[in-house]
């Protein structure tokens, strides 16, 4: 196992070296720059500004000093908060994101777990129809569309929830971003333990249990739950990176100050480093997260070695 995960890591490296070498030069090949305004500078500021930044350099150069400082984890300066570094700045919006990013897949799991369960165990019934009526709906709705809704419904007409703000981390702010984030991924939970719930129900083993006589939860939650849970576990990577890279959106409506709010205010003011430590940032996440979840997965299946 740890052979495994050694290995894994390894072949990170690679990995990201070319999601940055890709990122750089893409972001460096759009048009405009950090310092392009409706009202232009003065020659001499700019030309102090670039040299400042070194994008006076080649592009090659500025190329080679920015994996330097990645390499001992220096994201540089933002070009458009120039009272701050990139590392102050992910250093305060980073824990904020990985708040509603686990709290909204908490939920998921929770919830769509749940819903799934009771959809298998009522297959083809009022209750089943039910359920996936209404995860198909979460899968369908964006969460560009969502966020506003519940917004004017339990904001502004009931008054229940505040409808923006971090509040420095209030439960009551974090309740409609963290929902509207996991309604997506509640829905895709609950289809897919539904269909191996489904499956595990009918296989020789469960039926095994019930004839031994065991009670419906050892039968449902022992026997038939962790094999039902496989396809969910493997589906954990993926969503925790579409949770984090998903609050883009969700923190921009909310005016949440977490690093999808910064990433979004760096790609319209062309602030290459924001942008770029915050595409390193997620990539690293990513990689993590598959990595954790295939460790997972050998735990839950004796089957699965890493050996």
């Amino acid at each position: 196992m740890l052979r495994y995960v050694i290995g894994r890591l390894l072949t990170a490296i690679p990995t990201l070296f070319l999601i940055i070498t890709i990122s750089f030069f893409l972001i460096r090949i759009a048009p405009g720059g950090p310092f392009d305004l409706e009202r232009p500078l003065e020659a001499k500021v700019m030309e102090n500004l670039n040299k400042i930044y070194h994008l006076d350099e080649p592009l090659w150069m500025q190329y080679v000093l920015y994996l330097k400082n990645v390499a001992v984890l220096d994201f540089g300066p933002s070009f458009y908060l120039r009272d701050f570094s990139i590392n102050e700045l992910f250093a305060q919006s980073l824990p904020i994101s990985i708040q509603l990013g686990t709290s909204a897949l908490a939920l998921a799991l929770v919830v769509g777990g749940f819903m799934g369960v009771m959809a298998a165990l009522r297959q083809n019934g009022p209750g089943d129809y039910s359920i996936m009526a209404a995860a198909t709906l979460g899968v369908t709705i964006p969460n560009f569309v969502v966020a506003p809704v519940l917004t004017l419904i339990l904001g502004v007409w009931l008054g229940w929830l505040p409808v923006g703000g971090w509040g420095g981390g209030a439960f009551v702010n974090k309740i409609l971003p963290v929902v509207t984030l996991a309604l997506p991924q509640i829905a895709v939970v609950a289809r897919l333990t539904r269909g191996s719930m489904i499956e595990a129900l009918r296989s020789n083993h469960v039926r095994t249990a019930r004839a031994y006589g065991l009670s419906a939860y050892l039968v449902i939650v022992v026997h038939a739950l962790r094999g039902a849970i496989l396809p969910v576990v493997s589906y954990l990577g993926p969503a925790a990176a579409a949770l984090l890279t998903g609050s883009v959106v969700v923190e921009s409506i909310f005016g949440i100050p977490g690093i999808g709010r910064y990433f979004v205010q760096g790609a319209l003011n062309r602030d290459y480093t924001l942008v770029m430590g915050t595409v390193v940032v997620v990539a690293c996440f990513v990689i993590v997260f598959n990595l954790v979840v295939d460790l997972l997965y050998a735990l839950l299946d004796p089957r699965v070695r890493y050996d």
